[in-house]
């Protein structure tokens, strides 16, 4: 197959995007000559430091990472509403980041601490060149926005109104609307020598108003006379006021409508200025050991909950040319400046598009996602779930596969008089979580139930401490998490009684047993009733649960004890087997790749003659296809309609490849702060599907982009001149047959790969078990 390689429309010069933000720091205006200068000589040091690395920055590597999200709202083949969609999860995106990459960051800044990026940037400059990149990617997100979205509304009849398009009725409806439930909601908060500064919240639209106090005689223009209030936008209204007229609607930004009503709040004041803006503060906290896990860990998330809500702010966007007197004000309290200031022309978080792409006026036009595949052994509904594990383990894939399976097992499992235990990590849930429901239903008929429940799940702590309580007073074992580690892994033990012997069954996974993100994520699953898995899982819950150090497992690998070391081990492996003339190469998709010691490792084997190909989602610190470095390594990135969330490990291992699956990414969180564990894949079915997904990945010509040597990425695109037609894992997982699942080599020269075309008409029959 030809393909292409499509230049990102964000890539700018030969040093591309990932350099060209700091053509930024050069200073305009006023700055004199000599400061320019100086200025410019800093910049190239910046661009000579990054580009002479060997290493890709974690923080850069992320931005491309949105950049490739944000590729997917100028996609002009998909519906507006699924770009619409993309653009939203950028904001979000980016909200996290700032939250948890620049909050921890401003950790080391506000407390004098080194820090030196894979860049070889100590902090200051490199927060100076990442907020510089940050700005160029929102002023992309607006012209996106304004220039290839906004212009499309009209077609499906709708478009962000201001106040002052309304009609006379119109107006009427929207100022009820504003007297009767957003009036009561507001609270002015004002700051002066008698009042203090108000708490502000994160990530919520704020109304900065400059007002005229009694003004003095002597000094009418002193800034005495100026009083500086707030009023804070409840995040739960809607951030759209939506009107029909006729077959158009309007929607009428919240902010519009207190903007223009504003003077309710203010009776017989003077407003000098009326400005929005928004926040957002540092998310990024450590955890102390404490002595007394099962209270006082608890109570200690609760308040590092609290502190996030008030931590120091990281990042603002305003309006454009805001009360200069009150801008400066808001500089010194939060103690920013102007790289952290982002004035917006547009809408202010575009998060709140997610309330259009939900409206049921549109529900029609938005094109539905494929319906979940049941697994062809499970599609007998009378069959019992515990005999179909039995005869042969199975895999899932997510969201290929109905997650359907998992639940119902631990459903079955509540309800069996045959089950005595049910063991289980939890990372993140779903909001109405059946696993949670089943579990209250095992300990209620008397099944003993042990959940490790990891609290410190960012942004879900709050969740996650709820449900552990309801489990807890359900009579259920509940474990906190342990001491500094998150537990990350998801594993399931199922204990039953079948006539005179236990069996054990388990669910080995990379994604969370969470029913919502199983339809949006690809993960992997395994179902199994092996008694080598079994033990394995058996005596790593005695780790979490109690205190046992077995020597080894047989086909678990686990962190934080061993992950890192094994996998270095397999990868001198095969630079070992090159170095001989063995058949050789690596394989590995994971979300993020950022550990210098495996890295390091993986330059090592590529410098022996390995050929390595890595599928890395979002962040790589891994620098590809340098001279002398890393010449036989190549990067994809796959990014598109679902995310991609499995983790899969591929060694050549001379033609006995050795697969494992799991939770861990190569990250130094995953082995030294993180319980995680990898399986190996042992069954040869099973492991010819594996290898079809890594292959698939390979070939994806609709949703890949290829990581270059200068740390840029660039869309892989099928030739016009190849008579090869699109190739599209989103699509393609849900047309293939088991029967398409032929033994396949990753590294010959010769592959023997499915079928290129799938069958024209895709029947129950030919159901695929991924």
């Amino acid at each position: 197959m030809e393909e292409n390689i499509k230049n990102n429309p964000n890539d700018k010069g030969s040093k591309g995007s990932l350099f060209s933000f700091l053509n930024g720091l050069v200073p305009n205006g006023k700055n004199n000559e000599t400061k320019g200068i100086n200025e410019d000589s800093k910049i190239n040091r910046y661009a000579d430091s990054i580009e002479q690395s060997n290493y890709l920055s974690r923080d850069l590597s992320w931005l491309k990472f949105n950049e490739r999200v944000l590729d997917q709202a100028r996609e002009k083949d998909l519906n507006l509403f699924e770009r619409l969609k993309f653009l939203a999860i950028t904001a979000s995106n980016l909200d996290e980041f700032f939250t948890v990459r620049l909050g921890s960051l401003y950790n080391y800044l506000d407390f004098n601490k080194e820090r030196i990026d894979y860049s070889g940037l100590r902090e200051i400059p490199f927060r100076k060149a990442l907020m510089l990149s940050v700005k160029q990617f929102c002023q992309e997100q607006d012209r996106v926005f304004k220039e290839e979205l906004k212009p499309l509304f009209s077609e499906f009849k709708f478009r962000i109104a201001k106040i002052n398009e309304l009609s006379g009725s119109e107006l009427e409806e929207t100022i009820a609307y504003f007297d009767n439930t957003v009036y009561p909601m507001l609270t002015p908060m004002l700051f002066d020598h008698t009042h203090a500064f108000p708490v502000l919240i994160a990530k919520t639209l704020i109304f900065g108003v400059v007002t005229d106090a009694n003004r003095s005689t002597l000094f009418p223009d002193d800034s005495e006379n100026k009083k500086l209030s707030f009023v804070q936008i409840p995040s739960n209204l809607p951030r759209f006021f939506p009107i029909e007229r006729g077959e158009e609607i309007l929607f009428l930004p919240i902010e519009e409508i207190v903007r223009h009503e504003i003077k309710k709040l203010y009776r017989n004041i003077e407003i000098q200025s009326v400005n929005l803006f928004r926040i957002v503060r540092n998310g990024d906290f450590t955890l102390e050991e404490s002595d007394d896990i099962e209270a006082d860990f608890v109570d200690e998330i609760k308040q590092k909950i609290k502190s996030r809500r008030l931590g120091r702010v990281v990042h603002m966007e305003i309006e454009p040319n805001p009360n200069e007197w009150m801008l400066t004000m808001l500089q010194k309290r939060f103690e920013i400046d102007k790289y952290n200031i982002f004035f917006d022309e547009c809408l202010i978080d575009y998060t709140c598009l997610w309330q259009i792409i939900r409206h049921p006026e549109f529900q029609e036009d938005i094109k539905p996602v494929h319906p979940p595949i049941t697994h062809p052994r499970l599609r007998d509904k009378n069959a019992d779930i515990f005999e179909v594990i039995r005869e042969k383990d199975l895999l899932l894939h997510h969201p290929y596969n109905n997650f359907e399976p998992v639940l119902q097992l631990i459903e079955k499992a509540a309800e069996d008089p045959d089950v005595l235990a049910i063991k289980l990590t939890i990372y993140r849930l779903a909001k109405k979580s059946r696993v949670t429901q089943a579990l209250l239903k095992a300990a209620e008929n008397g099944k003993h139930v042990s959940v490790l429940f990891e609290i410190k799940a960012r942004f879900d702590e709050e969740n996650n401490i709820r449900e552990a309580d309801r489990l807890q007073r359900a009579g259920c074992f509940v474990i906190y998490g342990i001491g500094w580690y998150k537990t990350h892994t998801k594993l399931m033990l199922i204990v039953r009684k079948e006539g005179n012997k236990v069996t054990q069954y388990a669910h080995l996974a990379s994604g969370n047993y969470n029913e919502d993100t199983a339809r949006l994520y690809t993960d992997i699953g395994l179902l199994t009733s092996n008694p080598t898995y079994t033990k394995d899982i058996s005596e790593f819950f005695n780790v979490i649960t109690g205190h046992s150090q077995p020597a080894d497992y047989h086909n678990l690998i686990t962190s934080p004890r061993d992950m890192r070391n094994k996998l270095i081990e397999m990868i001198r492996n095969e630079a070992l087997n090159a170095q001989n003339g063995l058949s050789s190469g690596i394989c590995i998709k994971l979300n993020s790749l950022e550990d210098q010691y495996v890295i390091n490792e993986l330059y090592k084997a590529s410098q022996a003659g390995v050929k390595i190909k890595l599928i890395v989602r979002g962040i790589c610190c891994l620098r590809p296809g340098r001279k002398g470095l890393s010449e036989n390594i190549t990067v994809r990135s796959i990014v598109g309609l679902f995310l991609e969330h499995a983790r899969i490990f591929y060694f050549h291992n001379n033609n006995t490849p050795k697969l494992y699956g799991g939770s861990a990414d190569i990250m130094v969180r995953s082995f030294d702060k993180r319980i995680e564990s990898l399986f190996e894949i042992v069954d040869e079915d099973i492991k010819r599907q594996v290898m079809h997904i890594l292959d698939f990945n390979l070939r994806d010509n609709v949703n890949a982009y290829e990581l270059q040597e200068d740390g840029t990425y660039k869309r892989v695109v099928c030739s016009l001149s190849s008579d090869e037609p699109a190739f599209d894992i989103h699509q393609r997982f849900f047309e293939i047959t088991e029967q398409q699942y032929e033994p396949i080599s990753l590294f010959d020269d010769t592959l023997t790969t499915v079928e290129e075309e799938t069958q024209e008409t895709i029947t129950e029959n030919s159901l695929n078990e991924v």
